[in-house]
């Protein structure tokens, strides 16, 4: 009689093993492929290796109670995302597509956090800065597990999506998120969330930088800098790192693909 295999890990990079063999050939996960228009290009790509990036929809970043509102800033751009992704994700979910947040969440003690980070958040050594307690609300700035570090409520992660803290501008830097997403099998992601010439650029150029194919998803991001900021993003991302879209062409592209399998 056959002794069954048990897996170890997930696929595509699953072991299958039992007391005598260890099968190591790691079965790929068959295809789901899309064609999605882009602002240079028709790209084609495998929803099976995909991920979406959510980052820092946070209430720091995104509430009229949060950290920036706080120190003057108008955060109605950061909320601009907030109805794109929430029609996004349901149907993202529903074909399999990994849902990744990555979020500020800094440890209450900050002894990971330089002085060169905190000092974006308190120049003058006595401003309301990172772990800092909100005047409104007392909740420490961007310190895990607090209000401020929460995502906003109209977008609320489900089982089976993955959460990440992050502690600088790119979510890759000290997270383990580039380990998580090569254990899944992803190579294209795409990318959502504020601002998006700091933490959302920085983010994607990172994964340029490590192999990954990156599609911003224009109408899914937004920032709360000045226009030329969010002009030179779409510039470099569509010149250097990768491709720009939107979620109704990647929407559009499921539904093509669906109609396709039919």
């Amino acid at each position: 009689m056959n002794e069954p295999m048990y897996p170890l890990g997930l696929p595509p990079n699953a072991w299958y093993v039992n007391s005598t063999i260890a099968d190591l050939t790691r079965s790929p996960i068959p295809p789901q492929i899309i064609t999605v228009e882009t602002a240079t290009k028709k790209i084609r790509l495998d929803l099976n290796k995909s991920a979406l990036i959510v980052i820092d929809m946070q209430n720091d970043f995104c509430h009229p109670d949060g950290w920036l509102a706080h120190i003057g800033v108008d955060v109605t751009p950061a909320r601009s995302p907030i109805v794109p992704i929430q029609q996004f994700l349901p149907i993202a979910r529903q074909v399999g597509l990994s849902i990744v947040w990555v979020n500020w969440g800094n440890r209450p003690d900050l002894l990971n956090i330089s002085p060169a980070t905190r000092y974006v958040y308190n120049s003058d050594g006595q401003s309301v800065g990172l772990g800092d307690p909100l005047p409104k609300n007392q909740a420490p700035v961007l310190q895990k597990d607090s209000w401020a570090a929460a995502i906003v409520d109209e977008l609320q992660p489900i089982e089976g999506d993955i959460q990440i803290d992050k502690y600088r501008m790119s979510g890759f830097w000290d997270t383990p998120l580039d380990s998580i997403l090569r254990n899944l099998g992803k190579t294209t992601l795409f990318f959502a969330g504020v601002n998006a010439d700091q933490c959302v650029m920085a983010t994607l150029q990172d994964a340029n930088f490590l192999g990954y194919d990156c599609i911003l998803l224009e109408d899914c991001t937004a920032t709360t800098s000045p226009d030329f900021c969010w002009q030179a993003t779409l510039y470099n991302v569509k010149q250097c790192f990768g491709f720009v879209s939107s979620s109704i062409s990647v929407l559009n592209g499921i539904k093509s693909g669906v109609k396709d399998k039919n």
